[in-house]
């Protein structure tokens, strides 16, 4: 399959190769980042950690270099000023005119004709006018060669920017790989003027990610606090039934633990669907428990117990249900499953746990 994209002089992000990851240097020294790119890579290739480590290169684009001999352009007359204006003449454009029109404006540009120009041994046909108003050919001061140009810079944080891309070794998670290359990168002493990191605008990163889960999971308690309390007009019942995701947060936690699985943008999903899941069973206690203070004017203590003991059922069949539900996610089958299979073991772990637990501490509490 071909993919066609236009490829841009100046990109606003940090590029890098087909790899997974990208990890990208960054300064405000295009002759730093550039020097020290290649000792880089070659750092991040010799980790075992890390594979298929895309080294960017082969971006140079041919160039026609222009050589002025001063000394001779001096002795002949021609001026700088006079070299530069007749190159721009010869092979750029110039707006001449202006046309209005009751309602537009025009601009008129003007150039050489492309066909003439688009070789360099149209240099040789380039004449300058000298201080005598006498005509002097740019080939009599000037030679021109080959070479090569960086014809592109890529930014990321408003800084220039290189990218390297890069894979995981198998069995090796993204917070190891990223230790490893903490420790080879500040083993080469980069200069000050260079940073490194990954993409500062990439939302999926690693560091975002951590930076904002304890956020997250903050929001989520306090607007549950304040759904259940207008719910249930009390500011004690909401604790009653926060108190329930805490066993249901350490169930997950071990089971990622026991399991030797990496706690990831995925697992933390799995936690968010445990609170919904896990926060039902003292729902149906506090509903059950209430009704009855009310209609039948029980004490409180024995509400809550006739509570735990009818709503003993419904609980352990629903909670049953979402932890069969999410054996399949557990055993990591079918394509993609290293993706899903965290989500299904923090689901087991936090239920399994929550369950034993929540039936005691929410009738308690």
């Amino acid at each position: 399959v071909l993919y066609m994209s236009v490829d841009q002089d100046i990109r606003l992000a940090s590029g890098g190769g087909d790899g997974e990851f990208v990890f990208v240097l960054r300064s405000d020294s295009l002759a730093d980042l550039r020097a020290f790119t290649r000792p880089v890579g070659e750092a991040l290739r010799a980790l075992p950690e890390l594979r298929d480590v895309d080294i960017p290169g082969g971006d140079d684009a041919q160039q026609v270099v222009l050589e002025v001999d001063r000394e001779a352009a001096r002795r002949l007359g021609v001026r700088m000023d006079t070299v530069t204006t007749a190159l721009n003449n010869a092979y750029s454009q110039r707006q001449v005119a202006t046309l209005y029109d009751p309602l537009n404006q025009y601009r008129v540009v003007m150039e050489a004709d492309p066909r003439g120009n688009s070789e360099p041994a149209s240099l040789e046909k380039v004449d300058l006018l000298n201080d005598a108003g006498q005509r002097v050919p740019l080939s009599a001061i000037a030679t021109w060669r080959y070479g090569l140009t960086r014809d592109r810079v890529q930014h990321d944080a408003q800084f220039a920017s290189i990218g390297i891309s890069y894979a995981l070794a198998p069995g090796v998670s993204l917070q190891q790989a990223q230790q490893a290359i903490d420790r080879a990168v500040g083993s080469l002493l980069l200069p000050t003027s260079i940073s490194s990191g990954e993409r500062s605008s990439d939302p999926s990163s690693l560091q975002a990610t951590l930076k904002r889960q304890p956020w997250l999971l903050l929001a989520v308690l306090v607007t549950l606090y304040l759904v259940l309390g207008m719910l249930y007009e009390s500011l004690l019942h909401p604790l009653t039934i926060l108190s329930t995701m805490p066993s249901a947060g350490v169930g997950a936690l071990l089971a990622l633990r026991l399991s030797d699985t990496e706690f990831s943008l995925i697992a933390l999903l799995g936690l968010f669907l445990l609170i919904g899941v896990v926060m039902k069973n003292a729902i149906l206690m506090i509903d059950f428990a209430l009704a009855a203070q009310r209609t039948r004017g029980l004490a409180p203590q024995e509400a809550i117990h006739e509570a735990a003991l009818r709503r003993l059922r419904p609980i352990l069949m629903t909670n049953l249900a979402a932890l069969l539900g999410a054996v399949p996610l557990a055993l990591g089958l079918g394509d993609g499953a290293e993706l899903r299979r965290p989500l299904g073991i923090a689901i087991i772990g936090g239920l399994a746990v929550s369950q034993l637990l929540t039936l005691y501490t929410t009738p308690v509490v």
